[in-house]
């Protein structure tokens, strides 16, 4: 597992308490990165595919979980798996659905993943692979702002009319998947899985922060249409900071509704996913 972001240590805290897997931890060499106590950790030179190969020996399956520049990058990973003799290998996906050419055309380095599920697919042979796609993360998403939330001042930005319906999942539930999406291997090998906590909307997230603060919520809008075109303009000058608000053009675009999974594709109940409370999970996540 290499674990990085946000998404890493909730994705680690899974598999060290709710799984019965040997988990190791991957670390750039001098990484000064701390882990939980009793967490083996490897050490390897990222753009090296025998140092990597080293690291990988003995494993059964590398979770990638690699984010920004080095999307681009899994290749190395790939290959060293490979070498070393490993079964299953879990590309760093997560989030957006990118195998929809719309959603890639918005958010530009969204072909990093593609590139990279393309290039495992030609590697079928050698090794299987397992895809993620979950949505936003939720709770993170709220803690955060991103999904346009703010707790401590009990404000929101709505985007659109905040109607568009979205798919997201809590980190911890991300962790979930993965766990049994390696104990069904069989069910998922060469598979896009496809989960959601939920499907919401930024109108109903607002409804049910009010409930539980117990009072209104200052609340703006912002258009996407102009999201949209203001992240295009940041990118063509080579301001990737545009990628946050062009990723929220994916998710609360209502006429695009590119943010919403197909609950025919869900795979909740194919892994016996554990069911989720949407209004606890808002209480707690805006409480701080």
């Amino acid at each position: 597992m290499q674990a990085g972001g946000n998404l890493g240590p909730a994705v680690l805290n899974a598999f060290l308490k709710e799984s019965s897997f040997n988990t190791s931890v991957l670390s750039r060499q001098g990484s000064k990165s701390t882990f939980p106590s009793g967490v083996k950790v490897l050490h390897a030179d990222y753009k090296s595919v025998s140092s990597l190969k080293d690291a990988f020996e003995g494993q059964d399956a590398v979770i990638s979980l690699v984010a920004g520049v080095a999307l681009g990058d899994q290749n190395k990973l790939i290959d060293a798996a490979i070498e070393a003799g490993v079964k299953r290998f879990v590309p760093s996906e997560f989030g957006s659905n990118t195998s929809d050419k719309r959603i890639r055309e918005i958010v530009p380095i969204f072909e990093a993943k593609i590139s990279t599920m393309n290039y495992l697919k030609s590697k079928e042979r050698d090794i299987s692979w397992t895809s993620v796609i979950t949505g936003a993360f939720f709770d993170w998403g709220l803690k955060v702002g991103f999904l346009g939330f703010d707790g401590s001042t009990k404000t929101a930005t709505i985007y659109d009319d905040g109607k568009a319906v979205i798919s997201a999942t809590n980190l911890h539930q991300v962790g979930i998947t993965l766990i049994k999406s390696l104990e069904k291997a069989d069910l998922t090998r060469n598979q896009i899985v496809y989960v959601s906590s939920f499907q919401t909307s930024q109108k109903e997230i607002l409804d049910l922060a009010e409930k539980a603060s117990g009072e209104k919520w200052t609340v703006s809008h912002q258009a996407t249409a102009k999201l949209l075109e203001d992240g295009r303009s940041k990118l063509q000058k080579g301001d990737f900071s545009a990628i946050v608000d062009l990723i929220r053009v994916v998710l609360f675009d209502a006429g695009a509704n590119l943010g919403k999974l197909s609950p025919e594709d869900l795979w909740n109940d194919r892994l016996d996913l554990p069911q989720e409370d949407i209004e606890a999970t808002v209480r707690t996540a805006l409480s701080g």
